[in-house]
């Protein structure tokens, strides 16, 4: 009688653990550690790190070289505030899966007020991994 209680029991906490809101912390964690990457200009890491379809799509040279061109010039991050969170199963060009978008209201020495949109990844083992990364100024 025990072990069919448990049994009752344990899919209402497995749904618990994996709630729309805990997906989206879980992402958040895994898009904070990967920006602290690209924030210290680790661009080649934050490669090693991403999803495998973002590594797909962009060589490590290819990243590397965007970044340089585009993220560098910016200057060192003077904050980062999460502005929204939003747990969704499709992605713009993206495949099947469970993605968070996110997006950071993110203010640069040289260029202060822009917006950083990163889409983490839930991968086949079960790790939130950077699938996208966009930064533009407001109203772009």
């Amino acid at each position: 009688m025990i072990l069919f209680a448990l049994i009752c029991v344990l899919p209402a906490f497995v749904g618990v653990a994996y709630s729309a809101d805990d997906k989206e912390k879980a992402a958040t964690d895994a898009a904070t550690q990967w920006l602290t990457l690209t924030d210290s200009r680790q661009y080649a890491e934050s490669w090693f790190q991403a999803s495998s379809t973002f590594r797909g799509a962009v060589s490590k040279e290819q990243w590397k070289n965007a970044l340089d061109s585009v993220r560098t010039p910016l200057g060192k991050v003077e904050s980062r505030q999460l502005k929204s969170a939003t747990y969704t199963t499709t992605a713009p060009n993206g495949p099947s899966g469970e993605y968070v978008i996110l997006q950071f209201e993110t203010s640069f020495e040289n260029a202060p007020h822009m917006i950083e949109t990163v889409t983490p990844m839930l991968e086949k083992d079960g790790k939130w991994k950077v699938s996208g990364y966009f930064i533009k100024r407001p109203g772009q």
